[in-house]
């Protein structure tokens, strides 16, 4: 075993023979440059975890040439010396950080969380808060070196008026750091102590008797799938990405019947929404005629994707409305339509566990040790009561200066 020191004149005078070759420096024990039958130079560091009895190893700390020259390749084993002697091996210690690297890096980590996330409605929201607001800001960081200080950061990012984003980011960035927890990819979230950012004040906004004729005419100056999209809200009051997705699988004309899968629900519950005349009228308009589809998307774009531009559709519905001549709509969203359908239900004489079942709420009544035991569909009673929301909504379409509601109990008679 040759010894001596390993500088630049040593290096270059190293002459390749019939096997493998090494000089090892005679000042800092361990380090060394090896020579290969080919001619490659590469500098290496050997070292033992533990007493005599414990194996060498050897770790490879690069070829010779730059980055590597004899100068920077003794201060790299220098810093492998520190590391044994603190009881850490090098050759684990850069696994780990290749590991982290690759594998925890957060753009690859937030990728498989999304992957695990079951749900439409949940995972749709992770994915829009992932690419809008969170992966910008945590998308280079390996997932065991984000600190508090940069989730504050993604936080602090988001406009000051997004209460309910910084929620649902906040939510969501909390669920992926116990996931990582529970998979022993970090030893402690570092959002613990974390205060949740306070609620958003409930919106109480619903839309009268007098505006939903107008958002109704107006909807479908827009897009072709948007403006059936926005009059099957108004009709069957369901979440906006589970009407979005409406596959045509999940109908059946002859039984009017919608039946939502769980992995398409906000809450992973089946779900089974009972069809009026109206909605069956608007779903046949899609459809061109009484004859649906078996399979494939109702509201498809032109390439087959999902219909997304949401926001787009709803701001030319804002614009249809404010040139209809009446005064200005106050403001409103999508899910206000939901909200609607709820308040009309119950000035209609609807029960409230009904309307909660049309909803498809696991709250109040469904909640809880009652909602474990009681499997009841309310089938026929969600049926009355979305028949009676769209008889309520055709005779608000067809006389639209009619105010009056009309009581479930007077169609019954």
């Amino acid at each position: 075993m040759a010894t001596g020191k390993v500088n630049k004149r040593t290096v270059d005078a190293l002459k390749p023979g019939a096997g493998v070759g090494f000089l090892w420096d005679d000042d800092l024990k361990g380090f060394g440059v090896k020579i290969t039958p080919a001619g490659a130079v590469t500098y290496v560091y050997q070292y033992r975890m533990g007493g005599r009895e414990a194996k060498t190893r050897r770790y490879t700390i690069g070829a010779h040439g730059s980055p590597w020259t004899p100068t920077t390749a003794r201060t790299e084993a220098e810093r492998l010396a520190v590391l044994v002697s603190q009881g850490t091996d090098p050759a684990e210690a850069d696994k780990k950080r290749r590991h982290e690297a690759v594998s925890l890096a957060f753009n690859a980590y937030a990728n498989a969380f999304y992957g695990s996330c079951k749900g439409e409605g949940w995972r749709n929201l992770v994915e829009r808060s992932l690419r809008l607001h969170i992966t910008p800001v945590l998308g280079a960081k390996a997932l065991p070196t984000i600190t508090r200080a940069n989730v504050v950061a993604v936080l602090d990012a988001m406009p000051a008026g997004q209460q309910a984003g910084r929620r649902n980011v906040f939510a969501i960035l909390r669920r992926l750091f116990r996931w990582a927890v529970g998979r022993g990819d970090i030893e402690r979230s570092p959002m613990e102590g974390m205060e949740t950012p306070p609620p958003v004040k409930a919106r109480d906004r619903w839309l009268t008797d007098d505006e939903i004729p107008r958002v109704w005419n107006a909807a479908p100056s827009c897009h072709r799938c948007f403006g059936p999209i926005v009059r099957l809200l108004v009709l069957t009051g369901q979440r906006r990405e589970e009407v979005t997705g409406l596959m045509w699988q999940e109908l059946n004309r002859a039984a009017k019947l919608w039946r939502l899968p769980g992995p398409r629900t906000k809450n992973s519950e089946p779900h089974e929404v009972p069809l009026s005349k109206m909605a069956v009228l608007v779903i046949d308009a899609v459809a061109g005629g009484d004859k649906w589809p078996k399979r494939g998307r109702v509201f498809a774009t032109s390439n087959g994707e999902a219909f997304t531009a949401h926001a787009k559709g709803k701001d030319k519905i804002d614009g249809v409305i404010e040139k209809d001549g009446e005064d200005p709509l106050p403001p409103w969203r999508l899910h206000d339509l939901r909200r609607t359908l709820a308040t009309g239900l119950q000035r209609l004489g609807v029960r409230f566990e009904v309307t909660e079942a049309v909803l498809n709420h696991l709250s109040g009544a469904r909640s809880g040790v009652a909602g474990v035991y009681q499997r009841f569909g309310w089938v026929d009673e969600k049926r009355e009561a979305l028949d009676a929301w769209g008889e309520h909504i055709r005779k608000i379409l067809a006389y639209a200066d009619e105010t009056n509601v009309i009581p479930l109990a007077t169609r019954r008679a």
